[in-house]
């Protein structure tokens, strides 16, 4: 086989007596002692996927190579326990001559596609629809690291796509299906042929989003190891119902239901050292939450939240969890923090309304408050209705401004309603610089008798 590279693709499944933390430092482990060691060696990833499938994809510089390496590998004593750990009956392996040398080196994730073209199909023709899916769809998907593709002795064609995070894969699924170009390239294919796999790689060091979720989700699961991302000697809390550092924290788990504390994360964000989430939590009732997460040296120190009891759909049926998700235009992620901020500081704290549809798109305007309607009309009502019942929606100081891509989140002092002191958690997301959808919490904020830290909401 020639090509740039030979890309050898292991999958299998690990036995049942075996835990998968064990088996994730023991393959790290082979890597380190065995795999690297080899010569020809070019790079080596695993992962695995949601079913627990595994995959051991290893570059090498020639199929000699890798053969040399396979011989050795299934002789040395130093591999044994590893080896023991696979479901030998599971395990399948294929080399492919690759069109590309290898680069995706901080790929976090990675999308492994094996098929058969159908009888009689142009390969060159084929080959070019190939690379013009990449061209025309792929790269320009946020998050896109590498395509490659490449073919087997037998014929068998393989693409493999390399992802920032599963959540960049994930958001790239629906529209790849749906575009012209993927359409036409996979009926070239015989689809009974088809095997796809998608593995997040095993051994990397999490990134500060993922410590977060990965927290948040052990609300659901009872998995111990994310208490761990939070520094056990400094953890300053700004939910006032909660004491400080992580005995208090700990305190609140201990009273948690019987059926524990639930957290389905819908949105995560990263801003620098800051992670944000819009959450809809189980937690002593149903809740709608943003949670805002400060990271020092890869630990959080520090945290702020704003919660809301769930509502009914809004007069346009809207939730407050429902709408985009896919984070896009990450360029801009800095300018469009600075419009949210002009239209804070410049809409609601200096009321200049005559910029409205300056900074909030006239003719889209998606709204999930549980009290508003879609679009400038819906605002304008709710406008009328707080001045018609003596009722206010006053914000008077803009605390934090953070941001990822086309999302901007905003922490607000002000007040509410009967003028009660109040906490505005505003979630923007833009398009070509104008707002066009919006979630809040809107909470109030206790005195301070009844404060369990001295930390202040902000």
């Amino acid at each position: 086989m020639e090509g740039k590279t030979i890309m050898e693709v292991t999958t299998f499944k690990i036995n049942t007596d075996v835990e998968p933390i064990t088996f994730a430092k023991q393959d790290a482990q082979v890597e380190s002692d065995f795999t690297v060691k080899q010569p020809g060696f070019i790079k080596r990833q695993s992962g695995m996927d949601d079913k627990g499938n595994y995959v051991v994809v290893v570059y090498w510089e020639s199929v000699a190579d890798a053969d040399a390496s396979m011989n050795k590998f299934m002789g040395d004593a130093s591999v044994a326990d590893y080896a023991k750990m696979i479901d030998a009956s599971s395990m399948k392996m294929s080399r492919y001559a690759m069109d590309k040398a290898f680069s995706a080196k901080d790929s976090r994730f990675v999308e492994i596609m094996s098929y058969d073209v159908k009888s009689g199909t142009d390969m060159t023709q084929f080959d070019a629809l190939n690379q013009k899916v990449e061209t025309d769809f792929t790269a320009k998907r946020n998050g896109f690291l590498q395509r490659l593709t490449g073919v087997n002795e037998e014929g068998k064609q393989v693409v493999a796509v390399y992802w920032a995070s599963k959540a960049t894969s994930d958001a790239s699924l629906a529209p790849f299906m749906e575009a012209p170009i993927s359409k036409e390239f996979m009926q070239e294919m015989d689809q009974s042929s088809v095997i796809m796999g998608r593995y997040k790689f095993l051994n990397m060091d999490l990134t500060n989003k993922e410590k977060v979720v990965a927290l948040l989700n052990s609300f659901n699961t009872g998995d111990k190891t994310p208490i761990s991302y939070i520094n056990p000697n400094k953890y300053i809390q700004h939910n006032l119902a909660v004491g400080d550092g992580l005995a208090g924290f700990g305190e609140v788990m201990q009273h948690a239901p019987p059926q524990g504390f639930k957290a389905n994360v819908i949105r995560a964000f990263e801003d620098g050292d800051y992670v944000f989430t819009h959450t809809e939590y189980d937690f002593f009732g149903s809740k709608a939450a943003f949670d805002v997460f400060r990271f020092e040296d890869g630990k959080i120190v520090e945290h702020w939240d704003n919660l809301l009891e769930v509502q009914k759909p809004n007069p346009s049926g809207r939730t407050q969890f429902d709408g985009a998700t896919e984070i896009t235009d990450l360029d801009k992620t800095e300018a469009n923090k600075q419009t949210i901020r002009d239209f804070i500081e410049k809409v609601l704290l200096n009321h200049e309304m005559d910029k409205v549809t300056t900074y909030i798109n006239p003719t889209k305007y998606i709204q999930h408050n549980p009290a508003v309607a879609d679009g400038l009309e819906g605002f304008g009502a709710a406008m009328k209705y707080f001045e018609e019942n003596g009722l206010v929606m006053e914000y008077t100081k803009l605390h934090k401004v953070l941001g990822e891509g086309n999302f901007v989140l905003t922490l607000s002092e002000g007040k509410f309603g009967k003028g009660e002191h109040t906490a505005f958690y505003d979630l923007f997301r833009l398009e070509n610089g104008q707002i066009v959808e919006h979630w809040d919490v809107i909470s109030p904020i206790p005195p301070q008798s009844e404060w369990k830290n001295d930390n202040g909401k902000f």
